[in-house]
């Protein structure tokens, strides 16, 4: 029988790991949207230590269920085409405490993307902070200004109509004391 040799040798494999853990940002293995394996600045970033987080469902780190199933519905349709996706959202830490973050994945199989998916987060909350308390929609809308989607682009993506996504935005107009919507996507970034 043919010895097999590892394709990484020990100090290979443990510097790997190394890199995983102490890298910069966020990093996540995901399962069908449970931690599999988190790093350190994931878990400070969520407030959460990893053996804590680990079998966990990512709902727990968004503001609201709703949110966790729309942000879904659309990561997977783009990864099932692109592979990839990322954007800047609302998550949640583990005090209740909203923060704004930007999330880049990449699936493992492109036909499953949620069966394996590997994560990067990285918290943007210094440059863009949450100065007004939002509804759950209300972020969603925000999300896709900062995007820079029309309403019409926005009411698409929800599921909404444009008059409605407009609604919306009056509100948050309204909200951040705000006339125009260059001033409110400004406010919204910070």
């Amino acid at each position: 029988m043919m010895e097999t040799k590892p394709l990484l040798s020990p100090a290979t494999q443990d510097d790997l790991l190394l890199a995983f853990d102490m890298a910069p940002v966020g990093l996540l293995v995901s399962r069908n949207r449970y931690v599999q394996s988190c790093n350190r600045a994931f878990s400070n970033m969520f407030g959460y230590s990893s053996e804590a987080l680990k079998g966990k469902s990512l709902i727990t780190l968004y503001p609201s269920a709703t949110e966790f199933e729309h942000i879904g519905d659309r990561a997977l349709m783009v990864m099932r085409s692109e592979g990839r996706y990322s954007d800047d959202r609302i998550m949640k830490r583990n005090n209740g405490q909203l923060f704004w973050c930007h999330v880049s994945g990449q699936a493992i199989n492109r036909n499953d993307p949620f069966s394996a998916a590997v994560w990067v987060f990285e918290d943007i909350s210094e440059k863009r902070q949450i100065t007004t308390e939002l509804t759950a929609r209300e972020r969603e809308i925000a999300q896709f200004l900062v995007a820079g989607k029309s309403s019409k682009e926005i009411g698409k993506l929800l599921g909404i109509g444009y008059r409605t996504v407009d609604a919306h935005r009056a509100r948050l107009m309204r909200k951040f004391k705000v006339t125009s919507s260059n001033e409110l996507v400004a406010k919204l970034i910070g």
